[in-house]
């Protein structure tokens, strides 16, 4: 087991080469959530994402022979970026190997840091399998993502930043994939604090440790939105940890993952991944279901990593201000006359509702001939918005819908 010391000790060993990142109140999440916030800003690493503290750890314990010889991990995308990164620095070869579902914003960074970039299999533990084949058949020091005292040991430097900053938190949120930032966390604190409660926080898709703790059989699925935690089978090491160590497991999904994304985007101004929204998705998630159990507590949040495919982002930002009311679309019932639609634009005009698209159809429809549906892709203020765009259209003599 990993021990308070072997922590204090990486977090000397890690001294002036990570950033000991901001550690800040957020009113306005705090007021949503009715909690006292804490966010960590683990987004701000050079590689965006904790993983550099339990890369560089072990790293740094390796001997001539090993370093000479070079490292193996296997990622999704951060481990791989915190492995590479470090070992050029420290002149130390290396090959990642990456499932190819891997977004191509984390496959590119790596490479930018001279690695030798493996893509292979569908899901994490696929290409955790070919990489143990290729660490035995080069010669090649594997660093492990989680399951790895000395990883574990690194990632753990994150809870006595957190705890020099703001010592008289009640609970921790944490995002699980295999395990190793939960497992470094809780060590720290239990150690130093153990009346602070840890909460783990898994997909619904991927809930491989959330049914190892609580003794249930789930079966994972293909792909997340949140792939830095997208683990199928948890690590050894870490489970024992967790088990011993956290308080609690829950899942959120990947809905309630997308809204915290676009949340801590708008609010907090600062991007995040899906893994990196996980803590914040289950808090709001709570509060949407009455689960008082987070309620006036101070919560500390760690967003653990912010490598999002622009695309991706893009289109989660889209869905996000679908579901707030602020992107809406309607349908409205025309007669196929000149001048049918510019009366409609008109009135959209006059709601100050900006038309985004416009889908005119008269073959796919079950309307009479000389009839057509328009769908529009509006711009709004919020729901309330939306009603008054429709009743101003209906009261105008046509027939307007939500679609």
């Amino acid at each position: 087991m990993v021990d308070l010391q072997q922590i204090q000790e990486a977090q000397a060993r890690l001294k002036g080469h990570i950033l000991n990142t901001p550690f800040v109140h957020s009113r306005t999440l705090s007021a949503m959530v009715g909690s006292e916030v804490f966010l960590k800003f683990e987004n701000l690493q050079f590689t965006a994402s904790f993983k550099e503290r339990g890369a560089l750890n072990r790293l740094a314990q390796l001997d001539a022979k090993e370093s000479q010889a070079g490292v193996i991990a296997v990622s999704a995308g951060n481990h791989a970026q915190g492995v590479a990164y470090h070992a050029q620095r420290l002149g130390i070869p290396a090959l990642i190997v990456m499932p190819r579902f891997t977004p191509t914003v984390k496959v590119e960074n790596t490479r930018r840091f001279a690695a030798e970039v493996v893509l292979f299999g569908e899901t994490f533990d696929e290409a955790k399998e070919h990489g143990i084949a290729l660490s035995r058949s080069r010669g090649l020091t594997m660093i492990h993502p989680y399951d790895d005292e000395a990883v574990i040991a690194g990632q753990g430097t994150l809870a006595l930043e957190m705890l020099a900053a703001e010592p008289d938190l009640d609970m921790l949120v944490i995002a699980v994939g295999g395990g190793g930032l939960i497992s470094g966390i809780a060590t720290a604190v239990k150690a130093l604090a153990p009346a602070i409660e840890i909460i783990g926080v898994q997909t619904e898709r991927f809930p491989a440790m959330y049914a190892r703790f609580k003794g249930m059989d789930l079966a994972s699925s293909t792909s997340s939105i949140a792939e830095g935690i997208a683990v199928q089978v948890p690590g050894s090491l870490t489970s024992a940890i967790l088990m011993e160590k956290v308080d609690d497991m829950q899942l959120v999904s990947e809905s309630d993952i997308e809204h915290a994304i676009v949340l801590l985007l708008e609010i907090e101004k600062t991007v995040v991944e899906g893994a990196g929204a996980a803590g914040l998705a289950a808090l709001l998630r709570a509060r949407l279901e009455g689960d008082t159990r987070f309620l006036g507590k101070r919560i500390g949040l760690v967003l653990c990593g912010g490598n999002i495919d622009p695309l991706t982002l893009a289109d989660i930002i889209e869905r996000g201000m679908v579901r707030a009311g602020r992107l809406a679309r309607i349908r409205v019932d025309l007669r196929d006359l000149p001048g049918a639609l510019a009366k409609v634009t008109a009135l959209l005009a006059q709601a100050n509702a900006n038309i985004e698209e416009v889908h005119h159809q008269r073959a796919f429809t079950t309307l009479p001939v000389q009839s057509v549906e328009v769908d529009f892709v509006l711009q709004t203020r919020g729901p309330e918005h939306i009603v008054a765009v429709l009743e101003d259209i209906n009261a105008a003599g046509f027939r307007a819908s939500r679609v």
